[in-house]
């Protein structure tokens, strides 16, 4: 199993949109194994956006993921990162596909409503900034075994 962290940034917080994201993650056969709602400190927004440090976007990223609430999900399942990257959809919401998050809710690059980590190493370095070490839970749920198929052996 693999675990990806999705954010609904500011502008889905303040959309009312938590629901309606975690909602279509959790109806296409993801398990959420963390979720926190909180105000982004400056510092940590920094941290999470480091890999894009001087770029000429940089601080308005800073800037607007910590101008409001944002609700960090982590979630687990086969392939997580990029089953999560295919709901999402593009960057910019006016290229996204319908059927997306971004292509039906979205309509500004900057406010695109999600982040979702692009790659497994990325992953890991943001759960581990978004939910301290011991913030993630293991639990079965039943629907696993109608989701996940076990390969046969042979």
């Amino acid at each position: 199993m693999e675990r990806t962290l999705v954010l609904v940034k500011p502008d889905g917080v303040q959309r009312g949109l938590i629901g309606e994201i975690l909602s279509r993650l959790e109806r296409k056969g993801l398990k959420v194994v963390g979720l926190r709602l909180l105000q982004v400190p400056r510092e940590m927004a920094e941290r999470h956006y480091a890999v894009h440090a001087g770029k000429h976007f940089y601080a308005g990223l800073v800037e607007f993921i910590t101008s409001g609430p944002v609700a960090a999900l982590a979630l687990e399942g086969p392939d997580a990162i990029a089953t999560v990257r295919r709901v999402v959809g593009q960057t910019m919401p006016n290229e996204a596909a319908p059927g997306t998050i971004r292509g039906d809710l979205g309509i500004s690059g900057l406010r695109n409503l999600i982040h979702a980590s692009d790659a497994a190493e990325t992953a890991v370095f943001e759960l581990d900034l978004w939910f301290p070490t011991g913030d993630l839970l293991d639990y079965p749920r039943a629907v696993d075994a109608w989701i996940v198929a076990e390969e046969p052996e042979g």
